[in-house]
């Protein structure tokens, strides 16, 4: 298995889809190697990016199985659970153990927004059932609920509960929970266009979108900031940010697969109840991409 240790950049990687609706593993296996191509630390699979509202649940494990042999050791493999009852969260792990995750994400539990001590048995539950290092994926804006110092101070006993993917887009979080418990859980920054300042206030790393399409710049960008050349990191994510906001948006699998589709790694094929782009919204984000591939920053 590949060392896990929760820095660097991790892509949520996208599920590449033929027209028929099938995944299109060819596809899934390109756009992967062009991730480690460009020095990503490890992937994310079915994520909120990876589309994983419409795969079923074997279809998950069938992509953990693919990305295991398309990867074949070079970066650690993490795949995100998603489930609606504590009983098949568990369950997930347990198969996903089997067949030979590095790690998991975990979203509190989906459709019941529960409360705080709701939330934290869930979770604990999940991580007592397994030895896979456990990334908690904290997003109170699109999952409505806070993962608060709090209740990271009741999960802290957790072993394997080891880092969280900071999404709720206020950067002083990642102070509190620094000051709170210092090297404890490691940080990722979760939200594509506040990267570079979370990097600055302490994260250990990004889970980023757009490097679904724009692997090299990503990667660039994140080892100027952590080397702590900042003008250079500065300039590309200057260049970036019009297509960083592609991220924070609902339809963020339908812009980032356009994204990668216009770089010649993805497809722009969807899941219904999504829906192709039309009109003036097609336009414009046809237009933000093509522009950016068009001034792209010189990479030394």
């Amino acid at each position: 298995m590949a060392e896990l240790n929760w820095k660097g950049v991790y892509p949520a990687v996208l599920t590449p889809f033929k027209e028929n609706g099938e995944i299109d593993f060819d596809m899934f296996a390109k756009n992967t190697e062009a991730q480690i191509k460009a020095g990503v630390h490890g992937i994310i699979i079915a994520g909120s990016l990876g589309d994983a509202a419409v795969l079923d649940t074997d279809e998950k494990f069938e992509l953990l199985t693919f990305a295991r042999q398309v990867v074949a050791g070079r970066v650690p493999v993490i795949l995100n659970i998603t489930e609606n009852t504590t009983k098949n969260a568990v369950n997930f792990a347990i198969k996903a153990k089997e067949l030979g995750a590095d790690g998991l994400m975990l979203l509190p539990p989906m459709r019941y927004r529960a409360d705080d001590r709701e939330v934290v048995t869930y979770f604990k539950a999940v991580a007592n059932a397994t030895d896979l290092p456990i990334l908690i994926y904290n997003n109170p804006v699109d999952y409505a609920v806070f993962v608060s110092p709090a209740m990271f101070d009741e999960l802290k006993d957790c072993p394997t509960i080891a880092a969280v993917k900071e999404s709720t887009r206020d950067l002083t979080n990642i102070t509190r929970m620094k000051n709170q418990f210092g090297d404890r859980f490691k940080i990722l920054g979760g939200v594509d266009t506040i990267s570079l300042e979370s990097i600055v206030v302490g994260a250990d790393g990004w889970v980023f979108g757009l490097v679904d399409a724009f692997p090299n710049e990503t990667v660039a960008m994140y080892n100027y900031a952590v080397n702590g050349d900042y003008d250079k990191a500065l300039e590309i994510y200057r260049w970036f940010m019009p297509l960083l906001e592609l991220d924070i948006h609902p339809k963020l699998i339908q812009y980032i697969k356009l994204a990668a589709t216009a770089e010649g790694i993805g497809t722009p094929h969807l899941r219904a109840p999504r829906l192709p782009l039309i009109g003036e919204e097609a336009e414009r984000i046809h237009k933000v991409i093509a522009d950016g591939i068009a001034s792209r920053p010189r990479l030394n």
